[in-house]
C-alpha cells in the first residue's frame, strides 16, 4: 500500500505522478504541473516544464490601455535610448536571479515607482517614491542605482550628460508596456522576467563570443 501512494501526486493526492518537480522537489501530475504552475508553486526558470510551456503559452491580453499613455515613445527614441532601455532591463534581470520570490507584479510596482520618481525630477523637483512592498523596494532602488552610477560615470568621463531625466523616463515607460504585454497574470508569474533574463544571457553570451574571437598577437 505504501509503494502505491508514494506513486501518487504531491499536490492533489489523488491522481498519478508523472514528473518530478523542481518547485516543490517532489513528484506530481501533468494536471497539477499545468494548473498550479506559477499559482501555487514557485518554478525555477530553468525547469524544463516551464521552458516548454512558455513555447505554446497565450498571455492575458493586458487590461485597458497601456501604462502612462501621456508619454509618446517613438522608434526613433527607442532605437537611440536601447542601451538606457537595456541597462534597466539587465539590472532587473540580475536582481530576479540574485534574490528568490522576486515575481513579475513586484516588478510592475518597481516600475510604476520609477516611472513617478522620474516623472517628478523631470519637473525640476525631487522626490522619489518608493513602494511598500519590500521586494519592489529592492528593484527600484537596484535599477535606481544602475542608472544614475553609469550616468555619473559616463559624465565624468566624457564631460557631458549621456541622458537625460525625459530619456530614462522613457526607458522606464517602454519596460512599463512590454510588462503589459509580457506578464501571463498567474500570482507567482515570472513570464516578463524570463524574458528579460533570456535577451540578457544572450547579450552576455555575445560578449563572450566576441572577446573569444580576439586574435592576440
Amino acid at each position: 500500500m505504501a509503494g502505491a501512494t508514494s506513486n501518487l501526486c504531491e499536490l492533489c493526492e489523488t491522481r498519478r505522478a508523472r514528473r518530478a518537480c523542481p518547485g516543490i522537489r517532489g513528484e506530481i501530475c501533468s494536471v497539477c504541473c499545468g494548473t498550479e504552475r506559477e499559482v501555487t508553486v514557485s518554478c525555477p526558470l530553468d525547469c524544463p516544464y516551464l521552458e516548454e510551456a512558455r513555447r505554446f503559452e497565450r498571455l492575458p491580453a493586458g487590461a485597458g490601455e497601456p501604462p502612462t499613455p501621456e508619454v509618446e515613445l517613438t522608434e526613433d527614441f527607442i532605437d537611440r535610448n536601447a542601451g538606457l532601455i537595456g541597462l534597466a532591463a539587465d539590472a532587473i534581470a540580475r536582481m530576479a536571479l540574485e534574490v528568490p520570490g522576486i515575481v513579475d507584479s513586484d516588478v510592475r510596482e518597481a516600475l510604476d515607482s520609477l516611472v513617478r520618481t522620474y516623472r517628478t525630477l523631470e519637473t525640476g523637483l525631487y522626490y522619489e517614491t518608493l513602494p511598500a512592498n519590500p521586494l519592489a523596494g529592492a528593484i527600484h532602488r537596484t535599477v535606481r542605482s544602475e542608472i544614475e552610477e553609469t550616468r555619473r560615470r559616463i559624465r565624468e568621463a566624457r564631460g557631458t550628460t549621456p541622458y537625460r531625466d525625459a530619456d530614462i523616463l522613457g526607458a522606464l515607460v517602454f519596460l512599463q508596456r512590454l510588462h503589459h504585454v509580457a506578464h501571463n497574470g498567474r500570482p507567482r508569474g515570472r513570464a516578463f522576467i524570463h524574458q528579460l533574463v533570456r535577451e540578457w544571457q544572450r547579450r552576455r553570451q555575445a560578449e563572450r563570443e566576441r572577446s573569444s574571437n580576439i586574435i592576440l598577437p
